[in-house]
């Protein structure tokens, strides 16, 4: 091989070479971030709020999912006690937020009061009792239906009735005559006002948001005087061993923000 053919075979091999650089690693297409399902145990009254907020929750924030499980506070409170895997917990009063602190599924500083509710008298429309009043529920025959002591608006009844017979507008028998005449004590708030509407019962006790979310439910109301009523206290909290602490506390905030608060004004709740 000649000197110019060696010479032609090197400036070849020499191009050949140049032209093999490093080799990029292909771009890794990219996916869509992955869904975050945020489980939120809340007190049946808050069903219709939640609801719409959850929504917007949602909107507001992309690739994330609000999951309710709706039910009377105690219920809640005694399947976080059972370890049932959730991310936040609104309840209808402090005491059973203080039975998830001491199960150790709630961070005894975490909770805080985000909305407040009132009691209401609600009477069945086919009702043959006359029930303009109050102190008709302690008439004779009057088929009461109220919720369990165990469920907050129950409690908080409870604590109207022991108000009421400081009150000799309604005489010291009156707590024992009302209960007298109860035909069933309910889980939650929802199964009173439905058994009230479909007249299974001539008179209940259920929250003021339970009405103006069910504007569609026939039932009459009674407004129960402010100094006899019991304003109902609704703490909401993350959970602590919640996979997804960050999404929750944004959840729980989100609560606190004008929207939101519109939104349990607009339900019949009133702001602490």
């Amino acid at each position: 091989m000649g000197r110019l053919e060696r010479a032609f075979l090197f400036i070849l091999l020499i191009l050949m070479l140049g032209g093999c650089g490093a080799v990029a690693a292909p771009v890794r297409p990219a996916t869509p971030a992955e869904s975050l399902e945020l489980t939120v145990f809340a007190a049946a009254s808050l069903t219709d709020a939640f609801q719409q907020i959850g929504t917007n929750f949602e909107k507001a924030n992309p690739g994330m999912r609000v999951t309710f499980n709706f039910a009377g506070s105690q219920q809640l409170a005694a399947q976080l006690g059972q370890g049932a895997p959730a991310d936040v917990f609104a309840s209808a009063n402090s005491s059973q937020m203080k039975n998830a602190i001491n199960a150790k599924r709630v961070a005894s500083t975490a909770p805080r009061t985000f909305v407040q509710n009132r009691l209401v008298l609600v009477t069945s429309p086919t009702s043959k009792i006359s029930i303009t009043r109050l102190q008709d529920l302690a008439k004779p025959g009057v088929k009461i239906v109220l919720a369990a002591k165990a469920v907050p608006v129950g409690q908080y009844t409870l604590d109207f009735l022991d108000k009421a017979i400081q009150d000799p507008a309604y005489g010291s028998d009156y707590r024992a005559n009302v209960l007298q005449n109860v035909v069933s004590y309910e889980e939650n708030v929802r199964s009173v006002l439905n058994k009230i509407a479909l007249g299974e019962g001539d008179a209940g006790i259920v929250y003021a948001s339970d009405v103006v979310a069910n504007a569609n439910t026939v039932v009459n109301r009674l407004d129960i005087p402010t100094e006899l009523n019991v304003i109902a206290s609704y703490p909401i909290a993350p959970i602590s061993d919640s996979k997804h602490a960050a999404a929750a506390q944004a959840f729980v905030e989100y609560l606190f923000t004008s929207d939101s608060q519109q939104i349990l004004t607009r339900y019949g709740f009133s702001i602490p």
